[in-house]
């Protein structure tokens, strides 16, 4: 069953706490299809008036904050040692690669690596834990998550719902082909927006010749 499918089934205060749920645990540091679930509660808001797209919204940001929130404290406590412990779970999201690119960029960015992170796939799972794990000042995490969070998730239910909403109106006629058309241009649209964010952040992130080893980044100064 698709994703829209199966959430039409489920009741709207059950969506509200699933997407803050999945996009917190998201954003703790376990991979997740955050972005997917949001994309398309955000659409079905569109077609359904039980949700409320502020509603669902806030409980996307909240979901966002607090988890990176969480990840950022297990970072801190676990240090480097629990980077390699996800390595050897997730290899496919925590090994050596990711892993370098992520610290390059927290080492090119400081905290608008956790700002701009938010919109990237891998900085978005990464981004509160190696904050912890680089002793980031919280401070500075907690600006950056939150402005972040509420941009992202905020600003994905809009656009998504708008899109939603104009597609139903002009595609009501066609039913289910209006609401596979809407899903694809919202999602086309989010995947342009996050495949520039990516190359912004892959260009930032470049190391330079005699860039110092992560073990000197001086985030926490």
């Amino acid at each position: 069953m698709h994703v829209q499918e199966w959430l039409e089934t489920v009741p709207a205060l059950s969506i509200y706490l699933l997407v803050g749920v999945v996009i917190g645990l998201e954003s703790l540091g376990i991979p997740l299809p955050g972005e997917i679930i949001l994309v398309s509660s955000a659409l079905l808001a569109s077609q359904h008036g039980d949700i409320d797209p502020v509603v669902l919204g806030a409980c996307a940001s909240a979901g966002a904050i607090i988890g990176d929130s969480i990840g950022y404290a297990i970072g801190r406590k676990g240090g480097r040692p629990l980077l390699a412990w996800l390595g050897g779970k997730f290899p496919g999201h925590f090994g050596e690669a990711q892993i370098a690119m992520a610290e390059r960029s927290f080492e090119k960015w400081g905290m608008w690596a956790v700002f701009f992170g938010r919109f990237v796939a891998l900085l978005r799972i990464f981004a509160g834990p190696l904050a912890g794990v680089l002793r980031m000042p919280y401070w500075k995490f907690l600006i950056a998550n939150v402005l972040g969070g509420i941009l992202w998730a905020g600003g994905t239910t809009a656009v998504i719902y708008s899109v939603g909403v104009v597609a139903e109106a002009w595609l009501k006629r066609f039913s289910w082909l209006g609401l596979v058309v809407a899903l694809l241009i919202g999602l086309v649209s989010m995947l342009v927006l996050k495949n520039r964010a990516k190359k912004a952040a892959e260009q930032s992130a470049g190391a330079p010749a005699g860039t110092p080893e992560p073990d000197s980044v001086p985030v926490a100064d």
